[in-house]
């Protein structure tokens, strides 16, 4: 693969461990409540959680609806009498930030890809979250900059929310991009709305749908730097 001077990409399943994180603040989260942490409830949680970021991606729903109504519905569930909004936009955001544990290779292919091309992340998550996950990370010195879709006011596939990317770093630099990620409704529908080139990171090694095309498809970070 070649090397670009570029690269966009993906926070969370990418990079960091999100999986691992979600899970430990939900973990949290519940045991404030004397209730013991399962698996069924993370399931129904990131069920609820999921498809609410797919309808922001759609244009369906804003950011801070998402917040509140993730919560709203799973503590609803659960018959717990907490404020939905306290927990969504202050509770919970808190504890997600902690997770810092990226994934197998993350570091040591950014410190490699960052000795010859600029490294930024793009992330449809919450500000305040992705900043502080990064600040803590040893990734923060190999990252050129964040675009985080809260402050872009659009989110990935959004075209607007690769224009609010090349509006910082430069118009004249998509023919240098390739954005890297493992979202097939997220990374690769905006990278090529946005006309870069996309690099697909699928390590279970899903089947690319049908009439979709891609540049790239890697099952490890590492095949980055072959």
């Amino acid at each position: 693969m070649k090397r670009y001077p570029i690269y966009l990409l993906d926070a969370d399943e990418t990079l960091f461990d999100f999986r691992r994180a979600e899970r430990e603040a939900l973990r949290r989260v519940l045991e404030r409540r004397g209730v013991p942490f399962t698996e069924e409830l993370l399931l129904r949680y990131r069920e609820i959680n999921e498809g609410l970021w797919r309808a922001l991606e759609r244009g369906e729903i804003q950011k801070d609806f998402l917040e509140v109504e993730r919560f709203s519905r799973f503590l609803g569930e659960l018959g717990l009498p907490d404020d939905p909004a306290a927990v969504g936009t202050e509770e919970y955001p808190a504890e997600l930030a902690r997770g810092r544990d990226l994934l197998p290779g993350a570091l040591e292919v950014c410190r490699a890809l960052a000795e010859t091309s600029a490294l930024y992340l793009v992330t449809n998550g919450i500000t305040r979250v992705q900043k502080a996950r990064l600040r803590e990370s040893p990734l923060a010195p190999l990252i050129a900059g964040i675009f985080v879709s809260e402050e872009a006011g659009a989110a990935k596939p959004s075209p607007a929310y690769f224009d609010y990317v090349f509006a910082r770093i430069g118009e004249d630099r998509r023919r240098d991009c390739l954005i890297v990620g493992d979202s097939l409704t997220s990374d690769m529908a905006g990278g090529i709305a946005a006309g870069i080139d996309t690099c697909w990171y699928n390590p279970a090694r899903r089947a690319l749908p049908p009439g979709m095309r891609v540049t790239f498809r890697i099952s490890s970070l590492e095949q980055l730097l072959e």
